[in-house]
């Protein structure tokens, strides 16, 4: 009997062991994933929403997911921590067009590409204006932009005040010795040719007439066939081209009016903008190339100085070069692309997108470990094309955001608390510089009031336009609520930006 009892009692020992065992092991690992830290709660379907408790996702309805302290330290290091970096994963990268490229040690010759306006040289431009009061008879061929040759006759006018002059001049020209012309008269005698008697009083009427607007080519004429004009010619002084126009037949028109304005354009000056810091690259004689665009055309042009006056607008210099000119290809007003030979020293470069240029100071987004950005003031020193030197802050070899920086730029100002810097006022941005902050607009959810992007929510088509209101979503599911029900949706909302 009594050993019937002791094996019953061992029997009961370890049955009861057995149970005890099996609880211990299903108590710990109840318990488990609850001592692991949690972090916070997201958003199955919206993982930039965040809470600090569990529940119920207000656009979706599921349940939040908590976040473990081991899986963001597996793929965030700790100097994640720093204020501003920001994490982006390879699939956001690529929706959101994010690159990245390498800072690069640059140094020796470049070649710069600015836009350059043809522009007539201003001594080859040649003013024709009256010297008295009197009326157009006729013009000819004397179109704007029609081609003319020198000495060519334009227009005809009659003016009183050159009668008497013209009749003084053949009264004094007649005794005077000079070289046979037509029909054996007499020439008038011009400087170097002007014989002793009377030379004095015959070069003072023809200088009258000069004063008048009669050409030399006229009172040559008058001269050698001894007559009165009826009227006085208009003739080009230039082979050339007409800029400008401002008379017609029968006008009558008053002393000192322009009649013409035409430019030889065997040679153009072309006006280009350029930097203050540019300037002295740029010296006397440096040799540039000038592009046609969709001619392929291309010339040689020679710096002829930067003329010291600054656009206010654009607080640039304006750099001028002069070019042979043959078939006239280039034409007043007309926009070229200008290439320029740059000398730069040795330094550090990064692409001229990737600076982010509030004003203040300057910063890049440097990409620490795979999907990880932070951002880096640095300094600035020569930029040109879509290349600038950074003086301080980076190295040979770092990587930095050089597409999308802005998006980045806003993603980490949004993680981390702070506010979007507002740029100061600056010139309109040029090929060749940095471009202003862009500030991302922040919007409600229409049906789960989260806070979201409103430019991309445009971009996803993730918005419904009522009664000139438009409203955002972070999801197609928040949309499709909203279009079901609108009337309860748009009483809880007030009015969205306006489409």
């Amino acid at each position: 009997m009594k050993k019937i009892l002791i094996a019953a009692f061992v029997l009961l020992l370890m049955v009861g062991s057995y149970v005890a065992g099996r609880r211990h092991t299903s108590h710990n690992t109840a318990i488990s994933p609850s001592a692991r830290p949690i972090l916070y709660w997201v958003d199955p379907m919206h993982p930039d929403y965040k809470s600090d408790h569990a529940g119920i996702a207000p656009d979706c309805g599921m349940e939040l997911e908590p976040v473990y302290a081991e899986n963001v330290s597996a793929t965030v290091p700790a100097m994640s921590a720093m204020p501003g970096m920001v994490s982006i994963d390879a699939e956001k990268q690529q929706l959101y067009g994010i690159r990245v490229a390498a800072v690069e040690k640059s140094s020796g010759m470049e070649n710069m590409r600015v836009l350059g306006r043809v522009m007539p040289e201003d001594t080859r431009v040649y003013r024709l204006n009256s010297g008295m009061e009197g009326v157009v008879r006729e013009t000819h061929d004397d179109s704007v932009g029609q081609m003319v040759k020198k000495d060519q006759k334009l227009a005809k006018y009659y003016g009183s005040d050159a009668l008497a002059v013209a009749s003084g001049f053949l009264a004094a020209s007649a005794g005077v010795n000079g070289n046979n012309g037509k029909d054996g008269a007499r020439t008038v005698p011009f400087p170097g040719t002007v014989a002793k008697q009377g030379s004095g009083s015959v070069q003072g009427y023809a200088d009258r007439l000069r004063n008048l607007g009669m050409s030399d080519v006229q009172i040559q004429e008058m001269a050698e066939n001894r007559q009165l004009p009826d009227s006085i010619d208009v003739v080009s002084p230039v082979d050339g081209f007409i800029l400008s126009r401002t008379i017609s037949p029968g006008q009558h028109f008053e002393r000192a009016t322009e009649f013409y304005q035409i430019a030889d354009l065997t040679k153009v000056w072309i006006m280009a903008d350029i930097l203050g810091s540019e300037a002295q690259s740029f010296r006397p004689g440096t040799v540039a190339r000038v592009y046609l665009s969709g001619q392929g055309k291309s010339f040689t042009a020679r710096v002829t100085n930067v003329l010291p006056q600054v656009d206010p607008s654009t607080r640039t210099l304006k750099l001028r070069l002069e070019a042979d000119n043959p078939g006239f290809a280039l034409r007043p007003d007309m926009f070229v692309d200008v290439e320029l030979p740059v000398s730069v020293p040795a330094g550090l470069t990064i692409p001229v997108d990737s600076v982010i240029d509030s004003g203040r100071q300057q910063r890049v987004f440097v990409e620490k470990s795979k999907g990880i950005f932070e951002p880096r003031e640095v300094q600035l020193g020569w930029r040109f094309g879509d290349r600038v030197e950074i003086t301080s802050g980076l190295k040979e070899g770092d990587r930095v955001v050089s597409a999308g920086t802005f998006l980045v730029d806003s993603e980490s100002r949004l993680k981390s608390g702070q506010p979007k810097e507002q740029p100061e006022p600056k010139a309109p941005p040029r090929s060749n510089s940095p471009t202003s902050t862009v500030v991302r607009a922040q919007v409600k959810d229409a049906a789960c009031g989260m806070m979201i992007d409103a430019e991309k929510a445009k971009a996803e088509g993730h918005t419904v336009t009522r009664n000139g209101v438009t409203y955002y979503f972070c999801s197609d599911k928040c949309k499709r609520k909203f279009v079901e029900q609108p009337e309860r949706y748009v009483a809880a909302n007030a009015p969205g930006p306006r489409s």
